[in-house]
């Protein structure tokens, strides 16, 4: 059985103790909110923000960084009327532990489909690495403070999620 069999079982039980006032849930987010969130297994931003479902509109990608999540924050904004965005990164992210070019070396070195030209492919994705943990929060929200497609009045934060003890700290 894979693991996509497992979650077809779950969705069965979830769907039948889903309470009756889940099921009618509008569309836009209820807490007019978008949390951008790093894609590690270990962050339940739900659980960690005391979020339910149908408050907030989540946005997951490795490192949670902001330009690769700017498709879904333009939507959000303009479609569904979120207001404010919360920046979370986390301590002991796998994004300090590489440097872009390494990962595009690595590729050119075994692509993962033998024989596929991918060398300017793999040269033109920024995989969005960093260094320093702070400034990578100041970073994502500087960017979107300044990006001309998210709404002037947005109120943005940002924050650090910490994975041995699930604390949040607020950096900008």
């Amino acid at each position: 059985m894979t693991v996509a069999d497992e979650f077809a079982l779950a969705n069965v039980s979830y769907v039948q103790n889903l309470a009756s006032d889940r099921k009618g849930l509008p569309l836009p987010p209820a807490r007019k909110v978008l949390v951008l969130t790093c894609m590690d297994a270990r962050i339940h931003p739900a659980q960690s923000l005391g979020l339910k479902e149908g408050d907030a509109h989540v946005v997951r990608n490795a490192g949670g960084r902001a330009s690769d999540a700017l498709r879904s924050i333009v939507i959000s904004q303009q479609l569904l009327g979120t207001k404010e965005i919360v920046v979370l990164h986390h301590t002991d992210c796998g994004m300090l532990t590489f440097q872009d070019n390494s990962l595009r070396d690595k590729l050119k070195e075994n692509p993962p489909k033998p024989n596929a030209p991918i060398a300017s492919t793999v040269e033109s994705i920024a995989f969005l690495a960093f260094s320093n943990l702070d400034q990578s929060v100041k970073d994502d929200v500087s960017f979107l403070k300044e990006h001309p497609l998210v709404l002037p009045e947005t109120v943005i934060t940002g924050w650090i999620h910490d994975v041995k003890d699930g604390s949040i700290k607020q950096v900008v």
